[in-house]
Parts: structure tokens; sequence; C-alpha cells
């Protein structure tokens, strides 16, 4: 037999006031945030150009194949020097090449079929998401070997196996629950502090929060963590093997 229950009408009415209170919070958090910008950017004051930018990346476009090309370079531009993938990525005049051809691969072949691929129009800055059920990289042994060659190009033999070792640790603590994951976001270094990381992972999570999903990603830059708390995500652990540069997980709820 089913009974019926019906809330008391002060907590019906204490929950709506909750809800209300979050909502002018996060109002007030994004109003504070577009004021610090128009005040200071981290590089400068921000003229014409620097806001064309950023409505571009508030309002971004879902990728197209013929995009991996020039994607692939931003990615490759923005991680050059991320603290973790200069300590997998072979170093010398071979890592752009090997870092490009990391990201095409990913973007043309994985990703962007995928559609969770944003990126403002004028390709300053990008997001890599993956839906749920999808992994980083097709599973299986066969699968696997013929990404090793991939993977050489990136790290080289005389870091492969930092790079196996990263790839296990974030397989290790990757979540079992339902998610989107972050894979990678990335803005042009001629335009960073200037807000579109911000723009572009605000748009792309109100997507998410659409969809009634969590969120993951994996923060290899420390001067990161303040954008992804401030967009809601929660630090844990440090999951980087001996000797590398801290890889923070972080975890969204759903909303």
């Amino acid at each position: 037999m089913a009974f019926s229950h019906s809330l008391d009408p002060y907590q019906t009415c204490r929950a709506k006031i909750l809800r209300l209170f979050r909502r002018v919070c996060h109002t007030f958090e994004v109003a504070h945030f577009l004021i610090s910008l128009r005040r200071q950017s981290a590089n400068g004051p921000m003229n014409e150009e620097d806001w064309s930018r950023f409505r571009a990346a508030a309002s971004p476009r879902r990728a197209k194949p013929e995009d991996a090309g020039a994607l692939a370079r931003l990615f490759t531009a923005a991680f050059l020097n991320d603290p973790v993938m200069d300590w997998m990525a072979r170093s010398g005049p071979k890592r752009t090449s090997g870092l490009e051809a990391f990201f095409f691969r990913l973007l043309y072949g994985r990703a962007i079929p995928a559609g969770e691929v944003w990126m403002s129009d004028d390709g300053a800055a990008c997001a890599i998401w993956l839906p749920p059920g999808l992994s980083a990289w097709p599973a299986g042994v066969i699968a696997q070997l013929r990404l090793l060659p991939l993977f050489v190009q990136l790290c080289g033999f005389r870091r492969l196996a930092r790079g196996a070792a990263i790839s296990g640790a974030m397989e290790k603590a990757h979540p079992r629950e339902q998610h989107f994951y972050l894979f990678f976001m990335a803005v042009h270094p001629s335009f960073q502090g200037k807000g579109l990381g911000s723009a572009i992972l605000e748009a792309t999570l109100k997507h998410i929060d659409q969809a009634g999903m969590p969120a993951y990603l994996e923060n290899s830059n420390l001067k990161n963590a303040r954008l992804y708390a401030r967009a809601g995500f929660l630090a844990q652990k440090n999951i980087s093997p001996g000797g590398a540069p801290p890889l923070i997980p972080m975890w969204r709820a759903a909303r």
C-alpha cells in the first residue's frame, strides 16, 4: 500500500527561501566577477577587443571536425609549459609537434565526434568535455597498442613511463558515477587573464546543469584552482605519482 506524504508548510517555505538565496548568491558572484573584470584584468585594463573575445567565450559553439587543426594548436600553446604536461612530455624541439599530434588525435578522433567540445568562434578558448559513459581513449589491448606510437611521439621513450604513470593515476581515481568530464580546457596564452576561461566554463556548465549531471576534472595547474572553485568544483586529494607536480581531482555535484 502506498502512503501519501505532504511537507510541512514551514519546511516548504524554508526550502523555497534557500533556493532563492542560492540563486541570489550565484548572481552576486557573477556580477562581482564581471565588475572586477571591467575594472582591471590580470594583464591590464579590458579594451573593446578583449570584451569581444570575452563575449565569444561566453557564447561558445560546438566544434566541428574542420576545427581540429586550429584547436590542436591552441591546446599545444596553452599546455606547452603546463606543470604536469611539462613533467611527462618530451623535452627539446619535438615537444611542440608531439603535443599537437596528441591533441589533434584526441579532438578529431574522439572528442569532437562526441559533440561536447565547445569553442569560442574566434578560436581563443575551448573546453573539451566528454559526455557520460565515454572514456578518454578506446578500451581494449588492440586499441591501446594502436595508441602507443602517439604516446611515444608525445613523451619520447625516456618519459614514456611518466606518461603511463600519470594515465594510470587518472584512470584509478576516475569516478564511476555517470558525469561530464572536462578533459582539457584552454585559453590562448596571449589572451589569458581576461576572463575567457571563466566565461567558457560558466557557459558550458549551464548546459550540464540543464542535463542534471555532475562534472569532474583534474587540475594540473594550481593557478587555476580558484577558477574551478568559483564554478563550484571541490578539490580532492592529490593523485599525482611520485616525483610529479600536483594533479588535483575536482568534483562538482549535479545542480
